[in-house]
C-alpha cells in the first residue's frame, strides 16, 4: 500500500506534530510542525521539512545553519496524528546550539538546565 500523506490526521491549522529523534542514539533531538506537503517533501527529497508557524514557510533543516537533519525512517503513531522522524543529524538540532531542544529538566520543582551550547 502507498503512503498518502493526506491520510494522516492534522490539527485545524492543518498540521501535525513530528519529533525528531537521532538515529543512532535514540536521543530526543526536537519537535516541530509538518503540514502535508513538507510531509511529501521530507519523503521526496530525504532533507527533514519542516512548516514555520512565524513564518508561514517551509523549513529545511540545515539549510541556513548547515545543521541538516537527514531521514533515516519516518513513523506515524497509532491515531495517524503525530509523527517519529528519526534522522542523521549533522550539528546541534536547537536554534539554541545546543544537540537537543530538551535541554531543561524539572528537579524538585526547579528548572534546571542539563545541557549546554555546543562550542563554535
Amino acid at each position: 500500500m502507498r503512503f498518502d500523506p493526506a491520510t494522516l490526521v492534522y490539527n485545524e491549522a492543518g498540521l501535525i506534530p513530528a519529533i525528531a529523534q537521532d538515529a543512532a542514539s535514540g536521543e530526543v533531538l526536537m519537535m516541530a510542525w509538518m503540514n502535508a506537503d513538507a510531509v511529501a517533501r521530507t519523503l521526496e527529497t530525504g532533507r527533514v521539512t519542516y512548516w514555520s508557524r512565524s513564518r508561514q514557510d517551509f523549513w529545511i533543516k540545515g539549510e541556513s545553519s548547515g545543521h541538516v537533519q537527514e531521514l533515516v525512517a519516518m513513523r506515524v503513531d497509532c491515531d495517524r496524528d503525530c509523527l517519529l522522524v528519526s534522522v542523521n543529524q549533522t550539528g546541534p538540532a536547537c536554534h539554541t546550539n545546543r544537540r537537543s531542544c530538551f535541554y531543561t529538566e524539572v528537579q524538585d520543582g526547579a528548572e534546571v538546565e542539563i545541557m549546554a551550547p555546543v562550542e563554535a
